[in-house]
């Protein structure tokens, strides 16, 4: 393993124990960087330059977010092409290497600096309670991951991925050499990174920032021998579930693989958002499906008997809570909506089709998952939707899902959240979930801080 030396960014090899980058290969790894961040002075407010994760970004947010500020992050995790080279069909590679020379002129701006030292930066979220001393609490560690696979149990998926989405992030980031969004991770720690933590937030921050959710954002740098050995003794005791970034852990994991002939190389580590949730606990929702090019009528019509059906009044909060009160009595249940304000509760499959359907081999627990029996029994078998861009689109929010089903005269299923101690007893278990099964937060913000490859 090894760190950034503090005093060059360079990547150096450990120590002993007591060496902040000295780990069991057992547990986590979590090196300092020096993160590339805005200069206040170069840009309109802070929160004008953030951005919600690239994959919860919709065309309508994306274009508010690029009018926002035209320093704003978003131009580099969702480019587009570059006006000359323009059209029905842009070449991806012309919008990677448009983020890539972006970021360069940013830095060669001004608009974007390199911190003087590597760190581990402490990063603060509060949502709600009108102010910094309010509302609900969430903070951990953003730093450099060392990166490894599933076999080496050290950092669980739950979820699997779609080859085009990861296909993206590898091109964007191989062509920009850098991470440009923490990745979120779990984990269960001992108190020696959370106390870290604790008295780092009684200095003075980095940063402070509100963004347009209303949800207030610090950060502070961590760069201390000490406090950075503290973290790493703790760490290395500790494995790590994905909450959030399946695709872009698949993107490091590619990419490692693709430089695997360079020695000491940065692609061996990716940056991370590493959260314990001992001390803070995410918050897990549903994704949502739509499926574009099945009405309604037909979805339920093709239903036949195998599933009880029955009309709940709304509007979707009250929808919502019959299904979470359907949900109490186990079993599996959907809610299902046009986006004409009028919502079907979709609960007690026949057993029959279950066992006939559902594939064989996995733990009972998974079998039984909503997402599981939504993608084997009725997209695959009942509905017969192929599993595309085309045909399915997933969202975060119900009422987002409910839009575009009115908007594209489809159906929007609705899911209940899956508890996280499900999530991760199967993950544990080498186990993953149906992907787009589950949405930890609160999500870290987008442009708070960058991790340039080739700064170390």
């Amino acid at each position: 393993m090894s760190t950034p030396s503090a005093d060059t960014g360079a990547e150096a090899p450990a120590g002993g124990p007591g060496d902040p980058g000295h780990v069991a290969t057992a547990g986590l790894s979590l090196s300092p960087f020096r993160g590339l961040r805005y200069v206040p002075d170069r840009v309109g407010t802070l929160a004008a330059v953030t951005s919600p994760p690239y994959d919860v970004v919709d065309p309508n947010r994306r274009l508010d977010l690029e009018t926002a500020d035209p320093y704003n992050i978003v131009r580099l995790i969702l480019p587009r092409p570059e006006p000359e080279d323009s059209g029905d069909r842009p070449d991806r590679d012309t919008r990677y290497r448009h983020a890539a020379r972006l970021l360069s002129d940013w830095q060669r701006q001004g608009v974007l600096a390199a911190d003087p030292e590597p760190a581990l930066y402490v990063y603060e979220q509060r949502t709600g309670g009108g102010g910094p001393g309010g509302g609900n609490l969430q903070r951990g560690l953003i730093g450099a991951l060392a990166v490894s696979g599933r076999e080496a149990g050290v950092v669980l998926p739950h979820e699997d991925v779609m080859p085009r989405p990861v296909a993206d992030r590898v091109g964007l980031m191989r062509t920009t050499r850098a991470n440009l969004e923490p990745l979120l991770l779990t984990y269960r720690g001992n108190g020696g990174a959370a106390g870290v933590i604790e008295r780092a937030v009684l200095g003075e921050p980095l940063l402070t920032t509100t963004t347009s959710d209303g949800t207030h954002h610090r950060l502070w740098a961590v760069t201390g021998q000490a406090e950075l050995a503290e973290v790493g003794r703790d760490l290395a005791t500790c494995r790590a579930l994905i909450a959030d970034g399946h695709h872009r852990w698949e993107m490091y994991l590619r990419l490692q693989r693709e430089h695997r002939h360079l020695p000491r190389s940065p692609w061996d580590r990716g940056m991370v958002l590493l959260v314990d949730t001992a001390r803070y606990p995410l918050q897990v929702r549903a994704i949502h499906r739509v499926l574009y090019r099945l009405p309604v009528a037909e979805a339920l019509a093709r239903l036949g008997e195998r599933w009880q059906v029955k009309e709940v009044p709304g509007p979707m909060e009250t929808a919502l809570q019959a299904l979470g009160e359907a949900k109490q009595h186990g079993g599996n249940a959907f809610l299902l909506t046009g986006g004409d304000g009028v919502f079907r509760l979709v609960s007690e499959p026949d057993e029959a089709l279950l066992a006939a359907t559902v594939p064989t081999g996995k733990p009972e627990e998974w079998r039984r998952l909503d997402a599981t029996v939504l993608h084997a029994s009725l997209l695959d078998h009942t509905w017969r939707v192929p599993d595309g861009p085309d045909d399915i689109g997933y969202l975060h929010a119900a009422d987002a899902a409910e839009r575009e089903a009115a908007r594209s005269g489809g159906t929007a299923v609705l899911l209940h959240p899956v508890k996280e101690s499900v999530v991760r007893r199967l993950a544990e278990q080498g186990v993953t979930m149906p992907r787009k099964s589950t949405s930890f937060g609160p999500k870290p913000a987008t442009g708070l801080v960058v991790r340039s490859l080739t700064l170390g």
